[in-house]
């Protein structure tokens, strides 16, 4: 995520006053601008009429009926916010809503909730990097399906991907092991030594995990056997996201 970018809107609906102040210090300690609005339910319709809605996030301790009135009015706008559910045990039924997250306890699990809330709203430039073209359209087309968007960009080789990696600003690079050249553990070095702020996920089909402890004792942020599947990469990513670790 470039420097550069736009701000955030995030409208926070609740009737608890414990649960706007939580969420309205974290977006001001947020990685990128985040303007918060908060509002109970029966001001939800006025904000959102207002329009520049990113977001909203819903107290999953709200009655049903009350969030499927405000969701309802979120869907009719253009364009419609992401819709959030943050729920104590975080397994609150979607309801209509795009995304059920914990709702955070403290100050630290608040902020780290907001950062990987910021990546659904804005894409994260990442790099695919696998010697096989075929490989390369299977990642993009998981990547598709993520809860996260993305700028994707792409290269054949490790020398090819370090060049890549030097003159444009990623965020991600998902890269394959098995590659001529230099390997997967040679470009993840070359990245650590290079000091940049990026999450590399290695991918491999081996089934010997000392090339997932290698690629994890190296740097990596995470390690993923082919085949994956979107949810596999969200799980990875949303502890990248959440850690802090990323631009």
């Amino acid at each position: 995520m470039t420097a550069d970018l736009i701000s955030l809107k995030f409208l926070v609906v609740s009737g608890h006053e414990p649960f706007f102040a939580l969420w309205r210090e974290s977006a001001r300690l947020a990685s990128v601008p985040v303007e918060f609005v908060g509002a109970a339910c029966t001001a939800a319709g006025d904000e959102l009429a207002k329009g520049d809605i990113d977001m909203m996030i819903l107290d999953g301790a709200m009655i049903d009926a009350r969030r499927e009135v405000v969701i309802a009015a979120a869907r009719q706008c253009e364009p419609a916010p992401l819709i959030v559910i943050a729920a104590a045990d975080g397994a609150a039924a979607m309801d209509g809503a795009d995304l059920v997250v914990p709702a955070p306890g403290d100050l630290n699990a608040a902020r780290a909730v907001v950062e990987r809330l910021i990546r659904c709203c804005i894409p994260a430039r990442v790099l695919i990097v696998d010697d096989s073209g075929t490989m390369r359209s299977i990642v993009k087309k998981v990547l598709s399906a993520s809860r996260y968007t993305f700028d994707i960009g792409e290269a054949t080789n490790g020398h090819e991907a370090i060049t890549e990696l030097k003159n444009g600003a990623f965020d991600v690079v998902i890269l394959d092991y098995h590659m001529p050249g230099l390997n997967g553990l040679d470009i993840l070095r070359a990245i650590v030594k290079m000091e940049m702020r990026i999450g590399v996920v290695m991918m491999t089909t081996t089934v010997d995990d000392s090339v997932a402890k290698a690629a994890i004792a190296e740097g990596a942020t995470g390690f993923l056997k082919k085949p994956f599947y979107p949810a596999d990469i969200d799980q990875v990513l949303d502890r990248y996201f959440e850690s802090g670790e990323a631009r």
